[in-house]
């Protein structure tokens, strides 16, 4: 590689790498306690188990659970029932009536015996304070596109760094840690190492992570055009009079989709239904398939089918980046990978700040030593 040409691409790295550095820490300290969110949230007392039973019991009807959660929360409207992945459990989430934006609280149930185990105010809690620095800074959509710019830096001074990398490694055997020279060489033999060593993870992380800040204007175009155009032709018909059967509605949607399980289900006068509607989500068997959904309209007044359609390639690639990016599509030996691969990141961050703080002190330091001369 020409002297130029070096220069340049380290001039690149150097650059993108500070730039987006205490961006990617932040990032990298919120993603740790998120990799085991499940788990902490049961050691604060905030998560839900379906209590332990000797004998299978057959779930109840869920419109028993809708009309009980509606009762402990009068003046409120059902926007969203979902069904827990692994657990016996109904998620109910509500809102005012009349400013959707107010009120919420998802309350938790036992399918089996339909009690009432948790009624959580939503927008609360430590892990809602990790999830928000992690995705948006508390600054809603430009926070998220802020961070995307991060990741986007970080991928560039990943690449970057392979190129600047590639010509040591013609010098050295990989994985050469220079113990006996300056303690600034050593570590930046083991920052080489520890980046090349992460390449793939880091890859993986940093892409899905810039894919995933794009989801929120990706799923509003996802509304505007596709879910707008299932509901366009029964507009004309208005708000359902009186709610069918939200058994019957999901019953109707797994007659269509037989290889898929529920995921959730939208209620009528949310953006993902339109006015008259249920839309049933339903999502595949696996791990990676079971983030892949597709929508089923069905009737909220006379339950009947009214259409359903495939998920978009590009909102499917969004629903696959959460679990590559945060490490839960395997059980807990995944998340302690995922866990000792971000500590390791959270190194190679703290190291490349001091190589560039001790650069910049050694060449101050000449320039001293110049203007002495």
């Amino acid at each position: 590689m020409k002297v130029r040409t070096f220069r340049i691409w380290h001039w690149i790295h150097k650059w993108t790498s500070l730039v987006c550095t205490a961006f990617l820490l932040l990032l990298c300290l919120t993603g740790l306690p998120l990799i085991f969110g499940h788990e902490i949230d049961h050691w604060l007392g905030n998560g839900v188990e379906a209590p332990h039973v000797s004998t299978p019991s057959p779930r109840l009807p869920v419109d028993r659970i809708v009309d009980d959660a509606l009762s402990r929360r009068p003046g409120t409207a059902v926007r969203f029932v979902t069904a827990d992945d692994e657990e016996p459990l109904w998620f109910v989430s509500v809102s005012s009536r009349d400013n959707p934006r107010e009120g919420g609280a998802l309350l938790t149930y036992d399918a089996r015996t339909g009690h009432l185990l948790r009624d959580t105010p939503l927008r609360s809690g430590f892990m809602l304070v990790m999830v928000k620095l992690h995705t948006d800074l508390f600054a809603g959509l430009p926070g998220t596109l802020l961070l995307g710019f991060m990741g986007l830096l970080f991928v560039i001074s990943i690449v970057s760094g392979v190129v600047v990398y590639a010509p040591l490694m013609k010098k050295l055997p990989f994985g050469t840690v220079r113990r006996h020279r300056s303690l600034r060489l050593k570590w930046l033999d083991l920052h080489n190492l520890l980046g090349m060593a992460t390449l793939s993870w880091l890859m993986v992380v940093g892409v899905t992570g810039v894919l995933l800040t794009l989801a929120k204007p990706a799923y509003s175009i996802w509304q505007s055009t596709e879910l707008k155009a299932m509901v366009a032709p029964f507009m004309s018909r208005g708000a359902p009079r009186n709610l069918a059967s939200l058994d019957a509605a999901i019953g109707t949607a797994q007659a269509e989709e037989p290889r898929m399980k529920l995921a959730f289900v939208a209620f009528p006068g949310t953006p993902l239904a339109g006015p008259r509607h249920y839309a049933v989500f339903m999502r595949g068997d696996a791990h990676i398939l079971s983030r892949l959904i597709k929508p089923v309209l069905v009737d909220a007044e006379t339950g009947r089918l009214a259409g359903k359609r495939e998920m978009p390639w590009y909102v499917a690639a969004l629903r696959i980046s959460g679990p590559l990016h945060f490490g839960d599509f395997g059980a807990m030996p995944m998340k302690v990978l995922w866990a000792m691969l971000d500590v390791i990141a959270i190194i190679l961050l703290g190291s490349g700040i001091y190589l560039w703080i001790g650069r910049s002190h050694q060449m101050k330091t000449r320039l001293v030593e110049r203007e002495r001369r």
